[in-house]
């Protein structure tokens, strides 16, 4: 499997575990605990697949800030949570991070 497509799994069974975290209500409801930890297992893998060939500190980068990004969008349309405009601004920072990294770092394997 391509590294970043491993990455971009990764990020999305986080995505799908961080959702179910909040759905289980503090692990109180039962299929979304199980979902939880399924798709943390599954985004852990897929994450350790992803480091054979993307360093660390870059896959680490990507996932988090991807991560914070879906989280805080199904946040705000799922969850109906808000969002203010300094949540918005860093967020297109960390999205503007990732940007440079993909697109100018010699550590970033392309």
């Amino acid at each position: 499997m391509p590294a970043y497509l491993a990455l971009v799994l990764a990020v999305a069974a986080e995505t799908v575990g961080t959702s179910a975290l909040q759905a289980s209500q503090q692990f109180s409801r039962f299929w979304p605990s199980v979902l939880v930890v399924v798709a943390y297992a599954l985004a852990f893998y897929l994450l350790a697949l992803t480091l054979r060939t993307i360093p660390v500190g870059v896959a680490y980068a990507l996932w988090s800030g991807l991560g914070i990004v879906f989280i805080a969008v199904i946040g705000a349309l799922v969850f109906q949570q808000k969002l203010d405009l300094p949540a918005v601004i860093g967020m297109g920072m960390i999205i503007g991070g990732i940007a440079v990294i993909q697109l100018f770092s010699a550590a970033a394997t392309h």
